[in-house]
């Protein structure tokens, strides 16, 4: 006789675009970014963002962790165009410091924001909500070449074991009494933290291949899921392909 023991408490439904099939969110992410990059009027590229804000809504990604994500992009981009207006010919708007500001640039940059704002919002919901493995797997069923999809899946494997070893060794400088600053001590040390973190990945790298190659590792890694498409990806599919081509039509042709 089995015995069922219930919580009472039901599992979380998985959110409906987090169940399409992983080709086809890979496929979807890219058609994404190329439409928003060819585009270039701020109304549709508005339009655009307000997509992509509905699909990480769709995707109920955590909310804390995205927005940093997003304002780490933001970070990287916001010098290039905070210095855009006062870089870009045009039509001079207002003057800071002296430097005239550029009606043109101002444009540009708005342009650029919203696009790249658009792209990784979409490339969150879309991609980035897929898990490592499966990710990996959908590239290798879209034929990405074999070699890349391996990299990536070892990346993926190992970037928190190379983490945990740079977290120890910046742990020994601290009890040894290093103190980062400007100066060349600084420098140095930093520089023999590179190298040892070098050495420690080729020898742990190379302790890795032999103990896959005594498991009978011949170079290639089991691909062992299988994707389906269903009736949902096909509507999805369908409508998200009509939204991009209207997007591009409206840009171009109308």
């Amino acid at each position: 006789m089995t015995y069922v023991l219930s919580t009472g408490i039901e599992p979380p439904a998985v959110p409906a675009l987090r169940r399409l099939d992983p080709r086809l969110r890979i496929v979807s992410a890219v058609a994404f970014a190329v439409t928003a990059v060819a585009l270039q009027s701020l109304s549709l590229l508005t339009v655009m963002l307000l997509v992509a804000v509905m699909l990480m809504i769709a995707a109920k990604l955590p909310v804390g962790q995205t927005i940093k994500r997003v304002i780490a992009m933001d970070s990287f981009i916001i010098v290039m165009i905070a210095f855009l207006p006062f870089t870009m010919e045009g039509t001079p708007i207002f003057t800071l410091f002296g430097f005239p500001a550029s009606y043109e640039g101002l444009i540009r940059a708005i342009e650029i924001a919203l696009t790249a704002n658009a792209v990784v919002m979409a490339m969150l919901a879309l991609a980035g909500s897929m898990e490592e493995v499966t990710f990996g797997q959908a590239l290798h069923r879209l034929k990405v070449p074999a070699k890349l999809v391996h990299l990536l899946l070892f990346t993926i494997r190992y970037i928190e074991v190379l983490r945990q070893e740079y977290r120890r060794l910046r742990q020994a400088m601290k009890c040894r009494g290093f103190r980062p600053g400007t100066n060349g001590h600084t420098y140095r040390s930093f520089g023999y933290l590179v190298g040892m973190m070098l050495i420690r990945a080729m020898e742990r790298s190379e302790r890795i291949m032999d103990a896959m190659k005594c498991r009978g590792f011949t170079g290639t890694l089991p691909m062992t899921q299988r994707f389906e498409l269903r009736g949902f990806d096909v509507v999805f599919a369908l409508g998200f392909s009509v939204f991009m081509t209207a997007m591009l039509m409206k840009e171009y042709l109308l």
